[in-house]
């Protein structure tokens, strides 16, 4: 596995990153089974591990911070903070009260003295961005935590985010995480050469757009996605932009059948493949699905197996605009009203 720099830290990562959303709870509730899966990712050469405090309620966390197992140090650790973590309104954000108090807790579920990566899970409207880089600040100066980054921001915030730390003095975003596929490609307008600009390194997640390009939904099958964790309206089967890409998935299958490779390989192959992305997140919930996707980790598409998906979805379109997870604040209708 060829290990690329996250942006300009000097830090070297390999090209895929082990999601862990699907430890615990929300899909593998079987804990040995999942440390299982992360020992096997450490062994396929995967350095770097994924996680966040919300995932099946810190449960995630917690089976992540047993797998290690004297690793520690060989492990470049991830995890975001912001979601609601309970009721309590001051239990979520990106405030200062919160960061402090959340750090400790996944610092304690993770069990480690240290976070490589202390991410931003969404852009808050209602909380000043030097509150937030302030506190985090903090937390590498306290070496509780090596580097920061953003998740799901637009051009403008990162460029605002970079702006305030270079203002203020404060430590700076290294990277960002945003979701990018075939199926989404709407970050290639904006956030990568935008993150390409300012030194970070991309993170990307959902390189198979939610299941979409797993194969395991086809034009023809009988059976309907569904996601608890996801918008109903990116499953929604009756709308348009759904159906383009049931047909768009069509195509690719037959290219990659045609390139010799299976669809999950060319859609992780395609993210990693871009000049722009440090690592995309790769999130199994069973030892089969990892082994699906070590293959990609080695693999280089051709020039005209790129232009021919081109044609099928072009540069920087997102097929169905359910699939972006940016920009969700400033086009809901009350921010929209004149």
């Amino acid at each position: 596995m060829e290990y690329r720099s996250l942006g300009r830290t000097g830090v070297q990562l390999s090209p895929l990153c082990l999601g862990a959303m699907m430890f615990g709870p929300w899909g593998n509730n079987d804990t040995a089974d999942s440390i299982r899966i992360i020992h096997r990712a450490i062994d396929a050469g995967i350095n770097f591990i994924d996680t966040a405090d919300v995932y099946s309620g810190g449960a995630s966390e917690e089976i992540v911070g047993q797998a290690p197992e004297g690793r520690r140090e060989n492990v470049f650790l991830a995890t975001k903070f912001f979601m609601p973590m309970s009721e309590d309104p001051n239990q979520r954000g990106g405030s200062r009260r919160w960061i402090i108090r959340e750090v400790e807790n996944s610092l304690r579920r993770l069990d480690t003295d240290y976070i490589d990566l202390y991410q931003v899970h969404r852009p808050s409207p209602d909380t000043d961005v030097e509150e937030t880089l302030g506190a985090l600040t903090d937390l590498v100066r306290q070496g509780k935590v090596r580097y920061i980054g953003s998740s799901s921001y637009s051009g403008s915030q990162i460029v605002e985010a970079q702006w305030a730390s270079r203002e203020r003095n404060l430590e700076r975003f290294v990277t960002e995480q945003p979701p990018y596929s075939i199926l989404v490609r709407g970050i290639e307008e904006d956030i990568l050469p935008t993150a390409q600009r300012h030194g970070m390194g991309t993170l990307t997640y959902s390189p198979l757009s939610g299941g979409w390009l797993s194969g395991r939904w086809r034009k023809n099958s009988d059976s309907t996605p569904t996601s608890s964790a996801r918008p109903n309206a990116r499953f929604d089967m009756s709308s348009p932009a759904n159906q383009r890409k049931l047909d768009i998935v069509e195509e690719l299958a037959q290219l990659a059948e045609q390139s010799g490779m299976t669809l999950i390989e060319l859609a992780i192959a395609f993210v990693i493949n871009h000049p722009g992305v440090t690592a995309a997140i790769v999130g199994p919930r069973t030892m089969e699905q990892l082994e699906s996707y070590l293959p990609a980790a080695d693999m280089t598409l051709s020039t005209d197996v790129l232009d021919r998906i081109d044609q099928l979805v072009a540069p920087g379109v997102t097929v169905n605009p359910d699939d972006n997870s940016y920009g969700a604040h400033e086009l809901t209708p009350l921010a929209l009203r004149r």
